[in-house]
């Protein structure tokens, strides 16, 4: 098991179960439809801990851009190893997705909404207000990156940690922080999904609403830049 093959397993199980919670809950006809917030962010939580679990031991599992950005940002990643690890999470994300798709086929077609239909893949915007989404998405994202540095002092990575008190941050970012933009908190956990919602055949589908994809993108890479040089300050 290399770290590029651990990557992508970490990112598809990571993307598989957390998109695969939110169709669940949203799409018509699923045996959990309806079960709300609560259920999303606990099976996002859920999705984490399966994720790191999978790939710690072989790649440090970082399963996020952000996070990868930001362990080289405070010395702790190799820069070199940095394109590698984001095209595997990338690959990895893409896969995930497909696979809730697969699974749910029957449900996307059984879903008119096309918003709906999108929110299994990518985040959506409560209130679209592009520059207060990235702030929110830079918040949610550093206070990310800054409890996984503060957990893995002194070690290097996230293979260093248990996989438990991530995803409770996981879990306590979605509750506290996930309301206005649904906390992508990931780069490829969101464009590689939203490329995939463009490319699968789905039925009344719609937009892939690529005019808002730049935000959890960027807005998680500028929280993971900050809580690392944060963490540099403080603990050296």
């Amino acid at each position: 098991m290399t770290p590029f093959i651990a990557e992508i397993i970490g990112s598809a199980l990571l993307i598989l179960l957390g998109n695969g919670v939110v169709a669940n809950t949203i799409l018509n006809k699923t045996k959990g439809h309806g079960g709300g917030w609560i259920v999303i962010t606990f099976g996002w939580s859920m999705a984490v801990f399966i994720g790191v679990v999978s790939a710690a031991a072989y790649s440090g599992a970082h399963l996020n851009p952000a996070v990868t950005v930001a362990l080289a940002v405070a010395g702790k990643f190799a820069w070199n190893a940095v394109p590698m690890y984001i095209l595997a999470q990338f690959i990895g994300s893409a896969l995930g997705a497909t696979l809730v798709w697969l699974a749910y086929r029957d449900h996307f077609d059984a879903t008119e909404d096309q918003l709906t239909k999108l929110a299994c893949f990518s985040t959506i915007p409560a209130i679209r207000k592009p520059t207060q989404n990235l702030l929110t998405e830079v918040i949610g994202t550093f206070t990310l990156v800054s409890g996984v540095l503060y957990m893995s002092v002194p070690q290097v990575g996230l293979g260093a940690l248990d996989a438990l008190p991530v995803a409770f941050l996981v879990l306590g970012i979605g509750l506290s922080l996930g309301g206005p933009t649904g906390y992508a908190i990931n780069p490829t956990r969101d464009l590689a999904p939203r490329l995939m919602h463009a490319i699968l055949p789905m039925g009344n589908k719609g937009s892939s609403d690529w005019g808002y994809a730049w935000v959890p993108v960027v807005g998680p890479l500028i929280g993971a830049i900050f809580a690392a040089m944060t963490s540099v300050l403080l603990l050296g």
